[in-house]
Parts: structure tokens; sequence; C-alpha cells
């Protein structure tokens, strides 16, 4: 597929998670900047995605939303660019990939807003309680590579999106396993460029006018 990228974003967002996976597959894409209360509501971007918020992606004619989809999808879509295993070796890149997605985001963002589960009601909540989330995480990223052993996939891309802004804003306790697989991604080119790049634009959007 060689058709260019539309990517849209706001680098104050989880684009920066979209913009990381783009940078690994190293594949051309056209960024296109929203702001929250004006581009994000616009009417041609609500026909994108009509929760109007980013990251988005437009490829192929297809719309992508949700950063974990975006990542498997441009994994897929590129493969040259080695970004998932081979298709019977995916059980530990799409078990890994949806927890962070799924029982990971809930459990960082309850904790956030300051929302406890309430005791005996945990199975109801689906990640349980914060440390079981956090304690299965920590298991996922224990070895001495990656998600997927020591091929490095989207999993890690949108898996440690999770652990390296949790690390970086309090929002996930500082562990051993965290700390040395944070040190891993930092040390990718594609990490460096994706915030190099997201630094700069948020730089420039907070300089007085």
């Amino acid at each position: 597929m060689a058709e260019t990228i539309t990517f849209y974003t706001n680098p104050m967002s989880r684009g920066q998670i979209a913009r990381w996976m783009l940078e690994e597959i190293g594949q051309p894409y056209e960024m296109i900047l929203l702001d929250y209360d004006g581009g994000m509501k616009s009417a041609d971007y609500l026909a994108i995605n009509p929760m109007g918020k980013v990251p988005a992606i437009v490829h192929a004619g297809k719309v992508v939303t949700e950063c974990a989809a975006i990542c498997a999808y441009l994994a897929d879509a590129f493969p040259t660019a080695n970004l998932a295993p081979p298709t019977d070796k995916r059980a530990d890149y799409y078990r890994w990939l949806f927890f962070a997605a799924g029982p990971v985001e809930a459990a960082v963002t309850n904790k956030a807003l300051g929302f406890t589960v309430p005791e005996g009601r945990e199975r109801m909540a689906g990640y349980g309680t914060f440390d079981h989330a956090i304690n299965a995480l920590e298991s996922a990223v224990s070895g001495p590579a990656w998600i997927c052993g020591d091929q490095f996939t989207a999993a890690d891309v949108y898996v440690g999106s999770q652990v390296d802004w949790g690390l970086s804003f309090g929002t996930m306790p500082s562990r051993p396993a965290f700390e040395a697989y944070a040190v891993r991604l930092r040390e990718r080119p594609a990490y460096k460029r994706q915030k190099e790049l997201d630094g700069a634009l948020i730089a420039k959007m907070q300089k007085p006018a």
C-alpha cells in the first residue's frame, strides 16, 4: 500500500502514540493539526471521527481511530517494517495490546479521576482493581527485551506508551520492570523523533502570541 497516510492529531494528546507508530513504519504521512475546541468538533472532522477526538488516520480511503487499532493497522498495512509477529506467534501481541487498551487504560484513568471500585464489585469493573491491572502489566514487560520476546512490535509502541506516560506523569507506580522497559523504549530512534517533533509543536503552541 503506497497511498499517503493522513494523520489527524494534536501534540498534547494520545496522538503522540500514533506518531511514534508512524515514525516506526517509516512511511510518508501528511499531518493535520486540530485544536480541541474548534477543529476536532468541526463537521468535517466529525465525519471522520464522530467522537471528535484525535488521533485518527486515513489510509487508502479508510479511517482508523483508537490508538491500539492504529498501531495494529499500520503494522499489518506495512509488513516490511516488521512490527507484527508472524500470525502463528501473535498470542502475546494481541493479548497485551488489548489488555493495555482495555483494563490498563480504564484502571489508570479511573484512579486519576479519584474513582475507586467499591469493595465486592471488582468483577463488574472488568479490570478488578488498579493494583491487579498494574501487577498483570508488570508481568508483561518483565522480560529482558520486548512483549513478543526479541522482536519489537506495535504492541510495544502502545503498551510502551502507557508505561512511559505513566512513569512520566506519576499515574503508574515506579517499579524496576517498568523503569527498565522505559529505558529500552526511549532508545528507539522513532521514539526520539516523535518526541522531538511533538515537543517542537507543543513549544510553538505555548509560545506567547
